[in-house]
């Protein structure tokens, strides 16, 4: 979903410069801090109107993706929720250990969230109404869309860009969607020259849940599979994926449809573990798909957030061309 400046000896030259030249009025040390006070407007994910008397420096975070753009643009957040989980997922954007754990997500406490004393308390169109109303009667709540399905690099964008005007941030939002741009139109350069555009792909992650392996596709209305397109790589998954996150679900047995290409997977040590190279190595029918075969299954590193914002995805890009290209 960030700064403005001014020294007070480098305002005192510019009105003595100016003042001797007979040209316009002096700056003031205080128009820096005069613009951090100015109110904030803004109209959030529900297309509702947000108004602050000021950009928020006390901010609490319900959903990962949100603290992380909090802090890549420099603010670190009061609160977040589950901080331990997102310790193991999300390591572009480490949080200070000052920052209080406000419960989890999707079932945060307000009581928590209140103790705080937040400027404003940053959710998404997942959390539920009810939460949503109990929170504001204590504060501000700006609420992005986690996702869209159908615009998904569009939305991480709009997200930081809508965080960034409320914390008084936004040309610094810009810069970041801007460095974004470059890591794809870099990374989509290094899959060229190294001859492997075109080369197809399937994301995945996967669970188990006692003796059941479930797996989660990243179709092209997915972030990441939105991004590894972007690339110039071509997805092998074909389904359809849910409305907002992109997302399909499928079984070992709905893998073998899949063709020869780059298995790209994430998993996590500290929170499920790695199905792919663990629970399923041994199986006759995982070591039978075309990608196993051909050694063309990599797993990318822990700590990448799928559903972050622009610097979890940058690092996704990064694993993604090492491993396409290696």
């Amino acid at each position: 979903m960030r700064r403005t400046t001014a020294l007070f000896a480098a305002a005192l030259f510019a009105a003595t410069a100016l003042t001797a030249c007979g040209t316009s009025e002096p700056t003031s040390s205080s128009d820096a801090s005069d613009a951090a006070a100015q109110p904030v407007s803004l109209t959030d994910g529900r297309n509702k109107k947000l108004d602050l008397k000021a950009p928020a420096a006390k901010v609490v975070a319900l959903e990962w993706g949100a603290a992380e753009n909090l802090v890549s643009l420099g603010v670190m957040p009061v609160g977040v929720a589950d901080t331990k989980g997102y310790t193991n997922w999300v390591t572009a954007a480490k949080l200070d250990p000052s920052v209080k754990d406000v419960g989890t997500r999707g079932e945060a406490s307000v009581d928590a969230i209140v103790a705080l004393n937040p400027d404003l308390v940053i959710t998404t169109t997942d959390e539920a109404a009810n939460t949503i109303a109990q929170i504001e009667k204590a504060a501000p709540v700006l609420v992005i869309r986690g996702a869209d399905a159908a615009n998904a690099i569009p939305q991480m964008k709009t997200n930081l860009e809508m965080i960034g005007t409320a914390v008084g941030k936004a040309e610094q939002a810009k810069q970041i969607n801007a460095d974004f741009d470059k890591a794809v139109a870099d990374g989509k350069q290094k899959i060229a020259d190294a001859g492997k555009a075109g080369e197809g792909f399937t994301m995945a992650d996967g669970y188990k849940q006692g003796s059941t392996i479930s797996i989660r596709m990243y179709t092209t209305g997915s972030l990441l599979g939105a991004v590894t397109t972007e690339l110039g790589l071509k997805n092998g998954w074909t389904g359809a994926g849910d409305k907002d996150y992109g997302l399909a679900q499928t079984d070992l047995e709905g893998l073998t449809k899949l063709k020869d290409g780059n298995f790209l997977y994430i998993a996590n040590k500290n929170d499920g573990g790695d199905v792919f190279g663990g629970d399923l190595a041994g199986n006759a029918i995982w070591k039978n798909l075309p990608f196993v075969k051909s050694g063309n299954v990599h797993r990318l590193p822990d700590g990448i957030w799928m559903f972050g914002g622009p610097k979890s995805t940058e690092q996704f890009i990064d694993a993604t061309v090492q491993a396409v290209t290696s």
